[in-house]
């Protein structure tokens, strides 16, 4: 059998990995696999689930809106990539304001819901007067109830 010569072995390995080698991201093909976050601090918020950043800003920014906030009032929060299991913590400090409080990227539900927790304990959110956890979301971005 006689030896390749050094181009025709760049070639073979470049069509080798051009078949066999992902060029992106598993999920990126159907726009999924982050989750983004915006809200408008006592008005509305927004949640889509995207295959990058600028995307899941953009159609979390418009749900916020339709929610009946300013779009301009409606801000980027958060991004997890990959989502994970993401988590919704309502938020209400003993002299009034309150919010919500998003964490994302958690391997399990269960593991969501414990950082719900941690956010919670008294001994770390003194000034609370309420906190509890409110919604769920997949690694889709499907919304969950807290149960």
């Amino acid at each position: 059998m006689p030896a390749l010569s050094k181009p025709a072995i760049v070639f073979l390995t470049s069509l080798f990995l051009a078949l066999h080698v992902p060029t992106a991201p598993a999920g990126a093909d159907n726009g999924t696999g982050g989750i983004a976050f915006v809200q408008a601090p006592e008005q509305s918020s927004g949640v889509c689930a995207a295959g990058n950043p600028d995307k899941g800003f953009a159609c979390a920014r418009q749900k916020c809106a339709e929610g009946g906030a300013a779009a301009g009032d409606c801000l980027r929060v958060a991004w997890c990539y990959p989502a994970g299991w993401s988590v919704d913590v309502f938020m209400q400090h003993r002299e009034g304001p309150h919010w919500h409080d998003y964490s994302c990227g958690w391997v399990s539900r269960q593991a969501a819901l414990k950082a719900a927790e941690v956010k919670c304990d008294p001994a770390f959110a003194d000034t609370l007067i309420e906190c509890a956890p409110v919604m769920l979301w997949s690694p889709e971005g499907v919304e969950q109830p807290v149960e």
